[in-house]
């Protein structure tokens, strides 16, 4: 077996053939961080020299993972998707996967809504470039496509109306002008009787803000004082880090309030949904059986509670992330 490593300005990947599949291994250089080092794939070696190329080799793993591991990115999404809406229901739908990135998230609509097309949308080329290759790869033809928006305020011409937008650990990484621009636009690209999803977002005024600084606080405090304890006090933010580049990171989550008056500005004809299916009562039983809280059950358990307090006193739902599915009413 002929065993080949890609080399990068982060580091070394190497490449094993292994029982028909690629084992992916990572060696990194001196102060490079990588989520995940190693994985197993069927990725072909030119598509995963094509991950490397454009995500680099800290992500490569990652990347891969995203699409490959049922245990990631898909139980989040059929997990959130399923909470709300039935699976028969996206049969012969069109669903617009926004922010696609790379196409790890349009694989996995793909595989979950197998009788649905997909589009996605993103900003960047080399993105683009390897989701079709990912597409091309699943040989899914026609059903899914993707498509290139000109700025951050605009989405492609052409693009048509969806029954369903799915924005998936997206809407956090907007800047502030750019979600008031963007979000009336899907909205009016949206079916009526469609629904509108937002997840892996963090809550905007949770006491933690454990996306981008994994600091306590921070969510409540304007944004000048907010640079300054980011850069002084969290080990993820650079000294000389922007206010600019940390909201593209996506230290300012978003809520409920914040989304609902962005579209009412336009549009009232809109219906917060509650999450109702496979046993899910509200939106912290949900966070609490989301696949990607990782937290020991103890932990989850005191805290779901500790949510519930917050909420019989307080009359708001507050849990560290986000899920909402919006229906435009006809």
């Amino acid at each position: 077996m002929t065993v080949t490593v890609l080399r990068h300005a982060e580091g070394q990947v190497r490449v094993e053939p292994l029982d028909g599949r690629n084992f992916v291994t990572v060696d990194l250089s001196d102060g490079v961080y990588s989520p995940l080092q190693q994985c197993m794939t069927s990725y072909p070696l030119p598509l995963i020299e094509e991950v490397v190329r454009v995500k680099g080799a800290a992500y490569v793993c990652d990347e891969i993972s995203r699409d490959e591991d049922t245990q990631y990115v898909q139980r989040c999404l059929r997990r959130g998707l399923f909470s709300y809406i039935s699976p028969e229901d996206f049969a012969g739908r069109r669903v617009l996967d926004f922010g696609c990135g790379s196409g790890s998230s349009s694989m996995v609509l793909a595989r979950l809504l197998p009788e649905a097309s997909v589009v996605g949308i993103d900003l960047d080329p080399a993105s683009l470039g390897l989701a079709r290759r990912r597409a091309e790869f699943y040989e899914l033809g026609d059903r899914v496509t993707f498509c290139s928006s000109p700025d951050p305020e605009r989405l492609p011409a052409g693009i048509g109306v969806f029954d369903y937008i799915v924005l998936s650990a997206v809407f956090e990484h907007l800047l502030p002008e750019e979600r008031h621009a963007i979000l009336p636009l899907l909205w009016s690209h949206l079916r009526d009787g469609g629904v509108l999803f937002i997840n892996q977002t963090p809550y905007r005024w949770f006491p933690i803000e454990s996306h981008t600084s994994s600091l306590f606080g921070i969510n409540y405090l304007p944004d000048r004082p907010a640079l300054a304890y980011a850069r002084r006090c969290s080990r993820r933010v650079r000294a000389d880090e922007s206010w600019e580049e940390l909201l593209r990171r996506g230290i300012r989550g978003a809520s409920t309030r914040e989304i609902k008056a962005i579209l009412d500005g336009g549009d009232r004809r809109l219906h917060v949904l509650a999450p109702s299916a496979a046993g899910i009562a509200d939106h912290i039983d949900l966070w609490y059986r989301m696949p990607n809280n990782e937290r020991p059950k103890m932990t989850r358990t005191i805290a779901m509670y500790g949510f519930r307090v917050v909420q019989a006193v307080t009359r708001q739902t507050t849990v560290p992330t986000l899920t909402l599915a919006i229906r435009k009413l006809r």
